[in-house]
């Protein structure tokens, strides 16, 4: 409005000057006239009227240029006084304000940063970062992403859901905290959001950078996650186990242990714990507490196993699940239970932290025990048996580079799939030389289109189609990951410890540690759902060949469940001389197994490493270095082994221990997993030397953690 008006009176002011001009033209031109007309010196009249034509002009003109200097004199009045009204608000302004060269450099600071130096120099000559924890370019930009990196380190919690302003940190500052480079010990203990201003003058560019105190509600926030409650559940794992084996466990071993676990979330943590089922507890206590187990590696764990130590039975062990995520209390009993269950797939004899943010996990320095009992396997088998009736047709498939293990546990699903009518195929590499002696027995006609490879998986995926993972857990590495992530129902069964969750749900997750081998676990299945003499000898022996791999022919990792999965094998026909077969060495074979014993280092006095460098290996170097690794175990001190070859450009490791040391925790520091003493693991695109230095990093950790 004010601008029209003032539009308006220029307007006005203007077309007054041209009214006199027009006027003062108009007589002098009458004038002129009338000197001519009557022959009054027309001449002398003339040069009269231009001269006070000139003078009338001049006089505007005058006027003009003295109205335009008041007119400019009253603006600078005004804008003097508008710079020093803002430059006094900035200085009395009660947030700290700093102004900054395009640089960085301090220039001017107000007189509450003063303040907040509490006796410091003034910053004036300083480079901002020199006392404070962020720079100048990022508040510019609003870059809050290092800050939420450092308040994001906690590996257990996500934090809690940001309110609008605090998300966005162009609109609101990013969070800044002041120090002194000059005073190590030198910190305001004040959290502040800052701001920046960019002010352009004649000569140059200079930015403020305005600094809000949100200490209190930092604060006031962290009091409140302080006080969230987390959900825990505690389960002894291995009672029913040795209760089987031994017939009784000590009772006052169990009452010693329910102690140890109330001392510590009691006494410790001050939480709540109650018994909510047989062997099985619930846990309730305060978050901030829950950094102490994590300082302490949830060291209770071996406590538990100290208890029942002196003992002559099998030390009892337990398994944790925590649920470190916000929101309701039914959603953290979610967690938890999840949580629970990772442990135990794992194996037991650990804890596992669960949030929205991944699992840390803690513990597994025990072998488990085998199980004895087969009611698990018998629910799980009826329950695969009506989603295979139910599929339109099955795929089923291992992992890369297969084994015995994986092309037999394949077969006992297709023969299940046969049984009962439903069409089914298996993804797998027919051309793997590794396993060449199985498919040379595999010629019936009844096989011919049996084996597909991952594309023409794909196309063969319906929406009715039942997807089924064998001898794997991480789909990373299965044969086909592409038809996992595009199949709507999915199966897995696996005797590896579980290293991961999944990004979707499973609809059946059978994962048992504590068998030999998957062909095991699938042997129970063909027991109960197809009748006897339904398995054909050819895959008998092939399932057979899987038992045997795994447990190095019955000397390790076995039980009764495994002798009772051959017994069935060898009843449907399969003959152990027929597997051995399988598994001969030729003499290439034997010369490539050398090279590993050429290349030996120790490693800590008990640790044995073989290396085999050569660039031209073949895929059957895997089935070297396994071998290798299982030989380095008879070398006396010797606690655990691993054997490295480069295929192509993958280095492979294939890992054994003799029981004291956890192989598997090792190697998943590298992507890898396996059991306890048995683990193996791949790393791309590097070379051999290179992973022997990731290895030696993995194994440090592990004594760092373990020790």
């Amino acid at each position: 409005m004010r601008d029209n008006n003032r539009k308006q009176v220029k307007m006005s002011r203007h077309q007054i000057d041209a009214l006199i001009i027009e006027i003062t033209g108009a007589v002098l031109l009458l004038a002129d006239l009338a000197f001519v007309y009557f022959n009054l010196y027309p001449l002398y009249a003339i040069l009269a009227s231009v001269g006070v034509y000139l003078i009338v002009l001049l006089a505007i003109l005058i006027k003009n240029i003295a109205f335009k200097k008041t007119m400019r004199g009253v603006a600078e009045q005004r804008s003097s006084a508008f710079e020093n009204l803002t430059l006094e608000c900035v200085r009395q302004l009660y947030m700290p304000v700093i102004i900054c060269s395009v640089d960085g450099k301090v220039i001017w600071h107000n007189e509450v940063m003063s303040r907040l130096r509490k006796g410091l120099a003034p910053a004036y000559g300083q480079f901002l970062d020199s006392f404070c924890d962020v720079t100048l370019d990022r508040i510019l930009k609003g870059d809050s992403s290092q800050t939420e990196k450092e308040n994001s380190e906690d590996p257990f919690a996500d934090k809690m859901e940001l309110t609008q302003s605090e998300k966005d940190s162009s609109e609101d500052g990013i969070l800044a905290h002041f120090t002194d480079s000059t005073h190590a010990e030198y910190h305001l203990g004040k959290t502040f959001k800052a701001k920046g201003y960019s002010v352009r003058t004649d000569d140059e560019e200079i930015h403020m950078v305005v600094f809000r105190e949100i200490t209190d509600i930092v604060n006031m926030r962290n009091e409140l996650q302080n006080r969230d409650v987390v959900v825990a559940y505690v389960v002894i794992d291995n009672v029913e186990e040795i209760q089987k084996l031994e017939q009784t466990v000590d009772s006052m071993v169990l009452v010693d242990i329910n102690s140890v676990l109330r001392k510590v979330f009691e006494d410790e943590l001050g939480g709540v714990i109650k018994e909510n089922g047989k062997y099985r507890y619930l846990c309730v206590f305060d978050r901030e507490n829950l950094g102490k187990l994590e300082q302490s590696k949830f060291s209770f764990l071996d406590d538990v196993k100290d208890v029942s130590k002196d003992s002559d039975s099998i030390p009892l062990t337990i398994s944790v699940g925590v649920g470190a995520n916000y929101g309701s209390l039914f959603e953290k009993e979610a967690f938890a239970q999840s949580a629970l269950e990772l442990a135990l797939q794992r194996g037991g004899d650990q804890a596992v932290v669960k949030s929205r943010k991944g699992n840390a996990i803690y513990g597994g320095k025990v072998k488990t025990a085998p199980k004895g009992s087969t009611v698990r396997s018998r629910v799980i088998a009826t329950e695969f048996l009506q989603m295979i009736k139910k599929s339109s047709n099955v795929l089923v498939m291992g992992h890369k580079n297969a084994d015995y293990d994986a092309l037999g546990s394949c077969l006992a699903v297709s023969r299940i799939a046969k049984y009962y009518g439903v069409k089914v195929n298996i993804i797998s590499d027919v051309n793997d030389k590794n396993l060449a002696p199985a498919f040379a027995k595999l010629k019936d006609s009844e096989y011919d289109n049996l084996f597909v490879d991952a594309v023409e998986a794909q196309d063969l995926l319906k929406s009715e189609t039942l997807t089924v993972v064998v001898d794997v857990n991480n789909i990373q590495i299965c044969e086909a990951p592409d038809v996992v992530a595009n199949s709507k129902n999915i199966v897995i069964i696996d005797h590896h410890r579980k290293v991961s969750e999944y990004d979707f749900v499973p609809n059946i997750q059978y994962i048992e540690p504590t068998a030999s081998s998957a062909a095991e676990l699938l042997s129970e299945f063909l027991q109960q759902l197809i009748p006897p003499n339904a398995l054909p000898k050819v895959e008998a022996d092939i399932i057979f060949s899987g038992i045997v791999l795994d447990t190095k022919r019955f000397s390790h990792n076995t039980g009764i469940r495994t002798f009772n999965s051959a017994l069935y094998l060898r009843s449907q026909g399969a003959d152990p001389s027929d597997v051995n077969e399988m598994f001969k060495t030729d003499l290439k074979d034997l010369i490539r197994e050398a090279k590993y014993e050429n290349s030996v280092i120790t490693y800590k006095s008990v640790f044995a490493i073989a290396l085999n460098n050569d660039e031209d290996n073949s895929p059957l170097a895997r089935i070297s270095a396994a071998k290798a690794a299982d030989r380095l175990l008879s070398v006396n001190g010797v606690l655990a082994s691993f054997a490295l070859c480069k295929t192509n450009d993958t280095v492979f490791i294939s890992a054994r221990s003799q029981g004291s040391i956890n192989v598997q925790l090792i190697l998943e520091k590298m992507g890898g997993g396996g059991h306890y003493d048995a683990a193996g693991a791949q790393v791309a695109a590097a070379s051999t030397n290179d992973v022997l230095a990731q290895l030696k990093d993995a194994i440090n950790s592990y004594l760092e953690e373990n020790t």
